[in-house]
């Protein structure tokens, strides 16, 4: 591997299995964000896997359609405002605006990603580079760190292949159209289960009382940013991939983690 692949792919899993973003968003509010989680009412939850199983297809048909594949330098500026916009709508209006901000900040996030894939030389036509955009509301980082090897890059990847291993076929039989689109059930339920743990976080540190329409915009540009630092790693990875062969670039990240993570543990 050339030593210029090594380091990004170095700057990946440092991204992918670094802090995670309850972390940050504890961070930014000032407090544990499970103790902001557990102020919310208890069905909330089963709200919360609702609202963002439809958010991300309405996201998936108002983001990837709208994108062509001629190269291009990723907005990322001009989609964090965007979110950062949409977010103070939920600091405002707390709880009961997250069935009409969600959607909007979803899409806002799927575009960006499909950018960060594209300016990786993804082909935003191509079935596989559609479902990966997808999959990036899975990746919330810190596995290394983490208690729960679950978490980590690899074991994402791997849980949501599985889960899309009967719909892989279908959907590149038949495509993203209305006809394919029971094949993207499996994959939306997949990407949402995990996608809606840190939703229900963002949820409880936009109800804050003290966070407001500022705070509310905050914890989006947060959220938005994280997201953005995750595609841009995964479509890396991939990209690397493409060139030296999934087996090999995995063996590297395994390698770089594993050292990165002995070296924390003699400090």
């Amino acid at each position: 591997m050339q030593q210029a692949d090594f380091v990004a792919l170095v700057h990946a899993a440092q991204n992918l299995e670094s802090m995670s973003l309850a972390t940050r968003m504890s961070q930014l509010v000032g407090m544990p964000i499970e103790k902001a989680m557990a102020a919310l009412p208890g069905h909330w939850s089963t709200v919360v896997s609702r609202i963002t199983h439809l958010a991300l297809k309405k996201a998936l048909d108002g983001a990837l359609y709208s994108l062509k594949s001629a190269p291009a330098t990723p907005a990322n500026k001009m989609h964090q405002v965007l979110a950062g916009l949409s977010g103070a709508v939920g600091g405002t209006f707390g709880i009961a605006a997250l069935a009409i901000e969600l959607p909007l900040s979803a899409t806002i996030m799927l575009r960006s990603i499909a950018d960060i894939a594209r300016a990786e030389g993804e082909d935003l036509e191509d079935m596989d580079t559609k479902m990966a955009c997808l999959s990036v509301f899975a990746l919330s980082g810190g596995g290394a760190g983490s208690e729960s090897a679950d978490t980590s890059y690899y074991a994402v990847r791997s849980f949501l292949t599985k889960s899309l291993s009967d719909t892989a076929h279908h959907v590149a039989a038949r495509g993203l159209s209305k006809e394919g689109a029971p094949a993207l059930v499996k994959l939306l339920s997949a990407v949402s289960t995990r996608f809606s743990i840190p939703v229900s976080e963002k949820l409880a540190a936009q109800a804050i009382p003290a966070i407001g329409l500022i705070g509310g915009a905050s914890v989006n540009l947060l959220f938005i940013h994280h997201y953005q630092k995750m595609a841009k790693a995964h479509f890396t990875v991939r990209r690397l991939e493409r060139c030296y062969g999934e087996a090999q670039v995995k063996r590297v990240y395994m390698e770089i983690v594993s050292s990165h993570s002995e070296q924390k543990s003699k400090e």
